[in-house]
């Protein structure tokens, strides 16, 4: 069994977010379950020439764009018996940065397209094309559309993970024609039209064999019309045939005992207490192990809950703690916290960067990690703090809600907090309750810390899910409806 992963991002190549992770590690868990496991990618512009240094050219060829034909490298890197394949047109994308340009829905039709012209000069045929969120959404109708009856692919497989809804991929309807090259036949509300649009996502959701999402609550969440982004009903038909299972962490790439970006390597409470220290003296906050230190990483945009913390953060600061947060986003809030910084010299530190390595200090050095999102289909951020001994604050949602276990003093089950409702009372009334058991029930708090960092995220049961999936559609036992 070969299975391709097609994304537009993975650890260590190019990352933006989650998705970067999840693609850098999935694929290392399946190779242990015995599963051959490819990777494809576009050759970015900013990719390091640690990187570009290591690439074979294994072929040459020319794509279909619509009409016009375009050039294509495929490049290839060998890591850890991992075959990472590149494709390569400087036109789309020698520049820098990945998303958010003019030209996003021809970039991405390139790609997929370019992914499936690519198969005959893989190292494996695949069995199971595996394609990640909007921008690899079309790689499943191109291969119904333009591939059915090659022998080469009559038989390849294809699954679609959503990765987060909102970000859809959405295009005036000439694309279809010009890019894709497909058919009216292809537009219609059980395919790809959306608002008299086209949805790269939905392409995804209509044509693939089988849809999975990054957590259990997130694939309940989606079919609601709150979360569901106005794809709710459609993803209702699609229930028997779309599964959640929840993102892991790469606990190799991600451990106190031997990471090399952190001040101290550490194993218990009193080690991590080294950590935090020295991310206080670095960061100019007062060096006081007495002061709870909670930190957000986090992009700054509207759903992960930044405009429930910038309503309370006078009261949050009464309760004399360090807030660190790290991240991009919208210039208002970006804007707000750099007068916060001002104003509260000492006790807030802002960076408006993302750096992995400030990051995973940050993971490590903190008490506390808040998390209010107004949705979050999975989350990496409280899985790292976890691992780092540093305790969640989340709101009860998508991934946060399957992986984060609220402590009850009562029952001494649990090993953080949580609040329900999308309210800024509501999280300040968690956080004054985290900050409460930190202050006055010290030997608790280093029990918690200790079981929140003996807690299992890798992802060993979660690669074991997606293998059932991939021998299910190859021996004809989930075929779509």
């Amino acid at each position: 069994m070969n299975i391709l992963f097609a994304a537009s991002e993975c650890v260590p190549f190019i990352k933006t977010g989650g998705l970067g992770d999840v693609i850098g590690a999935l694929p290392k868990a399946l190779k242990k379950q015995g599963i051959g496991v490819s990777v494809i990618l576009p050759k970015y512009g900013d990719l390091s020439n640690h990187f570009k240094e290591q690439m074979v050219l294994l072929e040459s060829i020319e794509v279909p764009v619509g009409w016009r034909r375009a050039f294509c490298g495929i490049e290839l890197i060998e890591n850890d018996g991992i075959h990472y394949y590149f494709l390569d047109n400087e036109y789309y994308f020698k520049r820098h940065g990945s998303y958010g340009f003019f030209d996003d829905g021809e970039r991405f039709a390139f790609f997929s397209r370019a992914v499936l012209e690519a198969i005959p000069f893989l190292r494996d045929k695949p069995d199971i094309i595996h394609c990640h969120d909007w921008q690899t959404g079309p790689i499943s109708v191109l291969l119904k559309a333009h591939y059915k009856n090659h022998p080469l692919y009559k038989n390849i497989k294809t699954v679609f993970t959503i990765h987060n809804l909102r970000y859809q991929g959405n295009y005036p309807k000439t694309v279809l024609a010009d890019l894709l090259d497909l058919s009216e036949l292809y537009f219609h509300m059980d395919g790809m039209e959306y608002h008299g649009n086209v949805s790269y996502l939905k392409a995804g959701l209509a044509y693939a064999d089988y849809l999975t999402t990054v957590s259990p609550k997130y694939a309940e969440e989606i079919q609601m019309p709150y979360y569901g982004e106005g794809l709710d009903g459609f993803l209702r038909k699609q229930g028997n045939h779309l599964i959640g299972i929840i993102n892991g962490l790469d606990y190799e790439l991600y451990n106190p005992k031997t990471d090399e970006h952190i001040f101290t390597r550490f194993a218990d409470y009193d080690e991590k207490m080294l950590n935090k220290a020295k991310l206080q003296e670095e960061l100019s906050l007062s060096v006081n192990q007495e002061i709870p230190v909670i930190s957000m990483v986090t992009r700054l945009v509207e759903q992960k809950g930044i405009d429930l913390v910038l309503r309370v953060i006078h009261e949050i600061m009464s309760l004399n703690v360090h807030l660190i947060i790290l991240g991009t986003g919208e210039e208002r809030y970006e804007n707000a916290f750099k007068q916060l910084a001002e104003k509260y010299q000492g006790k807030i530190s802002y960076h408006p960067y993302f750096n992995e390595v400030l990051a995973r200090k940050i993971y490590a050095g903190s008490d506390l990690f808040l998390m209010p999102s107004q949705f979050e289909p999975c989350g990496i951020g409280q899985l790292l703090a976890m691992r780092y001994g540093t305790l969640p604050i989340v709101r009860e949602t998508g991934g946060l809600s399957d992986t984060v276990i609220p402590f009850n003093e009562f029952t001494n089950e649990g090993y953080a907090f949580s609040f329900q409702h999308y309210n800024a009372h509501d999280m300040l009334y968690t956080i004054e309750r985290a900050v409460w058991l930190f202050r006055f029930q010290p030997n608790k708090w280093r029990e918690l810390v200790g079981r929140v960092m003996h807690l299992d995220f890798s992802w060993e049961a979660s690669s074991e899910q997606y293998k059932a999936i991939y021998e299910g559609l190859l021996q004809n036992k989930l075929v779509r409806i």
